[in-house]
């Protein structure tokens, strides 16, 4: 910071002085196109007008208070989202956008309920503006803070696109034709529950135990000694929390037990049902959020019964993947996790404007 103000002055503006905060518009009766609709929550729909079209840094007025948006393109927003009108000459709106990140926008909701935020209130919030008599210069300390955080928020959506990546050809690897390959999870697999409830754990336990949530607990008996893949049967991990258990374990008398039968290769299974299942249990349910499982709704999971030799085949690709895009420890998400703790320590740094020393003194 010291290096890119090189002694220069910093001026605190409140933010009426920096742009004029708006409010939206209704945007029924709007006919469809290309111009997205933004709410407080991001994008609601797509309609053929904007209501402005010049780069803006939207500020939810209700809800989600702390969904910031940037924008460049054409946009029209609802009621309950303002958008700013940004003075270009004093800010990029890029800056304006990064700095406002940093405010703690919750310690500044008037909301009884539901949060909100006032255009007055938001009016007074002091922006930095450096080197504020020599605009040429104070926009080129602004777009060098801009290239900086630009540089690590590019890094860490290269990562979550390399995600998407592993995903598209993890799909690929599991597209078979219809046919013979394809069988019912109940015709290569037998399907049940344990005996246990979560009352019954001991925390230094000798055996694991598979109760319903992501972190197995302890027991010091056994119920089954098996190759299986694990699941919830019902709470907030139905669908997504899967375990692989090798040998000896106990489990949880409302978690299901997979144990594929000799064509099917374990962890190919494991990798069919983890990568599919949730999805054909929310379009098989009648309920739109699914809370419990039965037994019958794995019964009739489709999955490819290929040969074992192919299966292996898949399954050792399929393993590096789901190291790399899984593993706490080695994977894509320790790498986004430490690009975005990079990326917000250093934008604490650089947009850790010095203060007036009255206010330093003063607390504000």
């Amino acid at each position: 910071m010291e290096k890119l103000l090189d002694g220069v002055e910093v001026k605190w503006q409140p933010l009426e002085q920096v742009a004029k905060i708006k409010h939206g518009k209704d945007w029924k009766g709007l006919g469809a196109g290309d111009i997205p609709v933004y709410g407080s929550g991001g994008i609601m729909k797509y309609v053929n007008t904007y209501s402005y079209n010049k780069p803006s840094v939207l500020i939810p007025r209700k809800g989600s208070i702390t969904n910031i948006f940037y924008v460049e393109t054409p946009f029209w927003n609802v009621d309950t989202i303002f958008y700013t009108e940004i003075d270009e000459a004093k800010t990029i709106p890029k800056f304006l956008y990064y700095f406002i990140k940093t405010i703690d926008l919750m310690a500044l909701d008037t909301g009884s309920g539901r949060p909100s935020l006032t255009q007055a209130i938001l009016n007074k919030i002091q922006i930095p503006i450096p080197c504020p008599e020599n605009p040429k210069k104070s926009l080129e300390i602004q777009a060098e803070i801009i290239r900086i955080l630009d540089t690590f928020t590019e890094l860490t959506a290269e990562l979550t696109a390399r995600k998407k990546q592993y995903n598209y050809y993890r799909d690929q690897l599991l597209s078979f034709e219809e046919g013979d390959v394809w069988k019912t999870l109940g015709e290569v697999a037998t399907i049940g529950t344990g005996s246990h409830d979560t009352q019954d754990a001991i925390e230094d336990g000798g055996y694991i135990f598979y109760a319903r949530g992501r972190e197995p607990l302890r027991l010091n008996v056994f119920d089954f000694d098996e190759t299986a893949i694990i699941t919830a049967g019902d709470g907030a991990g139905v669908g997504k929390v899967f375990h692989y258990a090798q040998g000896k374990y106990a489990l949880h008398q409302r978690a299901y037990r997979i144990v594929p039968s000799e064509v099917m290769d374990p962890r190919f299974v494991y990798h069919c049902i983890r990568s599919y299942f949730y999805a054909y249990i929310q379009k098989a349910s009648v309920s739109s959020s699914v809370t419990s499982l039965r037994r019958p709704m794995f019964l009739k999971f489709p999955i490819p019964v290929p040969s074992l030799a192919e299966q292996a085949r898949i399954v050792a690709i399929l393993d590096k993947f789901d190291a790399l895009t899984n593993s706490i420890r080695e994977g894509l998400p320790r790498e986004i996790a430490l690009r975005q703790k990079q990326y917000e320590h250093y934008r604490e740094l650089l947009l850790s404007f010095p203060k007036p020393v009255s206010e330093v003194f003063t607390g504000a």
